[in-house]
């Protein structure tokens, strides 16, 4: 089983290979097989103090399945502490919430049926008779008028989260709708680090490059790819500048911003007089700016 910081530097790299966006969003979840079912989450870190706060009646499995909190034997030994790291943990809408939001995608929701009734969430619904193959989806499985549980079908495989993250070669009957979500077309977005104090490399160094370019000068060191105070007061200038949190930190949201076309600048408009022109001249002017205004001299 993966840790989450396995599968963090696995969506990285991902990131960074760029490729098909379903793949990659497929193999992301792939990587989190086995990671435990706790209703309400969306991708915290799996601890007893995380769990015992999400502990609620009709989920016994919650506090039952912690080996901490079940018998006090803390947290040695526990399957979902792979190597001594966390895993994280998911509710169905979580699971497929949390590993589109790692590449982008919202479909951000209180539950299963709300991500379903949300329309601007997907480009594409249908019920399971016609559903695609050839690109990722979020399944859903109904209830009457609600969806009752969601997961991912890829390929005529599933995933889902309902005992834990769990991998399905064959698409179980239960399915009965499915969606696209809006965003995933294509291929991976050019990847971005989120870089703050200390980062160094040519990502920096391309953060500072872009800084300068658009005026904002690094005066003692320049592009030296270092994430220096610098660069730090540089990136909260800018981020004042285009109403952004000013926390000297370039996340997704300034990458955006500083990749984003600059405004046109306003164009002056002005009437010009010229005197004593020919009736010749006046003729050929009058070919080039049709609307110029013409008086005779007197």
């Amino acid at each position: 089983m993966n840790s989450a910081d396995n599968v963090l530097r696995i969506i990285e790299q991902l990131k960074k290979q760029g490729g098909d966006l379903s793949a990659a969003i497929w193999e992301t979840a792939l990587a989190c097989e086995g990671w435990p079912y706790v209703f309400g989450a969306e991708g915290e870190e799996c601890t007893p103090e995380r769990r015992k706060r999400r502990a609620r009646s009709d989920h016994p499995t919650i506090v039952t399945k912690c080996q901490a909190l079940n018998n006090g034997a803390g947290c040695d030994g526990c399957k979902w502490l792979p190597g001594g790291e966390r895993v994280l943990m998911y509710d169905c809408q979580g699971f497929t919430e949390w590993c589109l939001g790692q590449f982008g995608i919202n479909i951000k929701a209180a539950g299963a049926t709300s991500q379903w009734n949300n329309k601007k969430f997907w480009r594409a619904q249908g019920t399971i008779d016609s559903v695609p193959d050839d690109i990722l989806v979020c399944l859903f499985q109904a209830d009457g008028n609600k969806k009752c549980h969601t997961g991912f079908g890829y390929r005529g495989e599933t995933l889902e989260c309902q005992v834990g993250v769990q991998h399905f070669k064959t698409r179980n009957k239960k399915w009965t709708h499915w969606a696209i979500p809006v965003g995933l077309d294509g291929d991976i977005p050019d990847y971005r680090p989120t870089l703050r104090k200390g980062a160094k490399g040519e990502y920096v160094k391309q953060l500072q490059e872009q800084l300068m370019s658009l005026g904002y000068e690094l005066p003692k060191f320049g592009a030296d790819g270092d994430y220096g105070a610098e660069t730090i007061a540089a990136v909260k200038a800018f981020q004042t500048d285009n109403g952004l949190a000013a926390d000297g930190i370039c996340g997704p949201k300034t990458w955006n911003a500083l990749k984003a076309p600059e405004p046109p600048k306003p164009v002056k408009l002005y009437t010009a007089t010229i005197p004593n022109l020919t009736e010749e001249e006046v003729a050929a002017l009058k070919t080039i700016y049709p609307a110029a205004a013409v008086t005779e001299s007197t």
